[in-house]
C-alpha cells in the first residue's frame, strides 16, 4: 500500500472523532490453556489501512456516511499482522515493534508467520523463503523479535493443506507438485520446518502457537490430525481453522473438537496399541456424517464418545487435548454456492459475492477447545485475481472487473463485507 498524504490523513481527524472509538475485543474465557480469562486483541495502526481510509474519505464525500462508518468500525476491529518477507533483520524488527506496541496498549497480537517455501505451491499468495535454512533464519528471528512479549502466532495458513509432492494418509498423491522441489525430499522438509518453528517460537515463554488445521470443506478429520501431529501440534498450543476462508463458525467449532480427539486417538496407547497412528480410523465430516447435511455431524460426534470419551485411556479433560483458533473475519454468511455449472472453476474460497463480515474477535467461544474467534484474513484485501476458469482477459464474472491481487485492498468486497455482517457491524 502506499502513504496516505498528510493533508487526506488530517481531513480525516474530523470523521475520526465522529466515529466510534476502537473496540477493543476484550471477551470472557474459560481460563483453559492457550486462552486467558480477558484478552485484549491488538488493534493494527491506521497507517495499515491507507487505501481503505481513502475509500471512506471517498463515500463521505459522496454522501454515503453509513458505509463509511461500517469500513471505519471494520479496520479498527482487531485483527492480525502479517509477516510475509523481509530479511531476518527486518521481520524481527517488525515483529518487536508489533509486540511492543500491543504491549503498550495492554493487548494481545495476532500474528501471522507467512513465508514458508513453496508457500501457496507458487499460486495467489506464491513467494516464501528459498531454502529450509533461510526459513529457518527467518523464523527465529521473529522468534527473537517477540521475545518475552504476550503473542498470538499462527505459523503458515495452507502450510499443512499444500504439502510439496506429498502422499496423503489414504496414499493419495498431492496435487503440489512444483519441479523447483526434490519430490523425495520436500514432504519431510516441510515437516521438519514447521517443527523447528514450534520449537523456535514455542520457547518464548509467553507466545502461544497454532498451526494450519485447514477447514471442514477440506481435508477430512483423520488427515488433518496426522498432518498436524507430524508438524508438531504436541508441542505447539493448537491449531487454527477457516483462515482466509468463509466456513461456517459452528461447523469449525465442532471439527476442531473432532480433529482435537483424533489427535488423542491416534496417539495415546489404549486398546493394545493398535489404533496408534492410524488417524484414517478417525471418523469425520465426511464419515458417517454427511458433509452438506449439518443435522448429521452428530453421528460422527457419537463415533468419539463411543471411541475417545468412553474408551480406554480417555482425556482427562479440556487441557489434555490439542486447543485450537478459528478466523472469523468473513464467513457471517457461510460460504458461497456458485451457480450450478455457470463456471469450469468457480474458486468459491476466492472473492465470492455476498458475503460479510463474521463475529468479532473473542475467547469467549462457547467450546473448552476453541480459545478464541480471531479476525486472521484482514477484511477488505482481495483473495487474489479470480477469473471462474474463463478467459476472458482476466475478469471475474462475479464482480465484472478485474479483482486486485492477493492482499490488495478490493473497495466493492469491503462494502460487501460491511453491508451483509452477521452481526451488523
Amino acid at each position: 500500500m502506499t502513504w496516505l498524504p498528510r493533508i487526506v490523513l488530517a481531513a480525516l481527524a474530523a470523521l475520526v472523532l465522529s466515529l466510534l472509538p476502537p473496540p477493543t475485543a476484550t471477551a470472557h474465557g474459560g481460563g483453559h490453556r492457550g486462552h486467558e480469562r480477558t484478552t485484549s486483541f491488538y488493534v493494527p495502526p491506521l497507517r495499515d489501512y491507507t487505501d481503505a481510509l481513502r475509500q471512506i474519505a471517498r463515500l463521505r464525500a459522496e454522501g454515503d456516511k453509513a458505509t463509511a462508518r461500517q469500513i471505519w468500525r471494520m479496520i479498527r476491529t482487531p485483527q492480525a499482522v502479517w509477516l510475509e518477507q523481509g530479511s531476518p533483520a527486518e521481520v524481527r524488527r517488525q515483529a518487536k515493534q508489533v509486540v511492543r506496541r500491543a504491549a503498550a496498549r495492554r493487548q494481545v497480537p495476532v500474528m501471522v508467520a507467512y513465508n514458508i517455501p513453496f508457500r501457496d505451491c507458487a499460486q495467489y499468495s506464491a513467494g516464501g523463503a528459498t531454502s529450509p535454512e533461510e526459513y529457518a533464519a527467518w523464523v527465529e528471528a521473529v522468534a527473537d523479535g517477540i521475545g518475552r512479549h504476550r503473542a498470538i502466532v499462527l505459523l503458515e495458513p495452507d502450510g499443512l493443506g499444500i504439502i510439496p509432492w506429498y502422499t496423503t494418509i489414504n496414499g493419495d498423491q498431492e496435487w503440489c507438485q512444483p519441479g523447483e522441489a526434490d519430490p523425495a525430499t520436500a514432504a519431510d522438509e516441510r515437516f521438519a520446518m514447521l517443527n523447528h518453528a514450534v520449537d523456535a517460537l514455542g520457547a518464548n515463554p509467553r507466545t502461544r502457537v497454532y498451526l494450519d488445521g485447514t477447514h471442514t470443506g477440506w481435508l477430512g478429520t483423520g488427515d488433518t490430525a496426522d498432518r498436524l501431529v507430524k508438524a508438531g501440534v504436541e508441542r505447539a498450543t493448537g491449531f487454527f481453522l477457516n483462515v482466509s476462508n468463509y466456513r461456517v463458525t459452528e461447523q469449525q467449532v465442532k471439527y476442531g473438537e473432532w480433529v482435537s480427539q483424533c489427535i488423542h486417538y491416534g496417539t495415546n496407547d489404549a486398546e493394545g496399541g493398535w489404533r496408534l497412528g492410524h488417524f484414517e480410523y478417525c471418523a469425520s465430516q465426511y464419515y458417517p456424517a454427511d458433509p452438506g447435511d449439518f443435522s448429521t455431524w452428530g453421528l460422527t460426534d457419537q463415533w468419539y464418545v463411543d471411541n475417545v470419551t468412553n474408551a480406554a485411556n480417555p482425556p482427562s479433560g479440556p487441557d489434555d487435548l490439542a486447543h485450537f483458533v478459528v478466523d472469523t473475519s468473513r464467513n457471517g454468511q457461510g460460504p458461497w454456492t456458485p451457480p450450478a455449472g455457470a463456471y469450469p472453476d468457480p474458486q468459491d474460497w476466492c472473492n465470492p459475492p455476498g458475503r460479510g463480515l463474521g463475529l468479532r474477535p473473542t475467547t469467549d467461544t462457547g467450546s473448552d477447545l476453541a480459545d478464541a474467534f480471531l479476525w486472521v484474513k484482514t477484511p477488505g484485501e482481495s483473495d487474489g485475481s479470480c477469473t471462474r476458469g474463463l478467459d476472458n482477459g482476466g475478469v471475474d464474472p462475479e464482480w465484472g472487473l478485474v479483482d486486485p491481487g492477493a492482499g490488495v485492498w478490493f473497495p466493492e468486497q469491503a462494502v460487501d463485507l460491511v453491508r451483509h455482517a452477521v452481526p451488523p457491524i
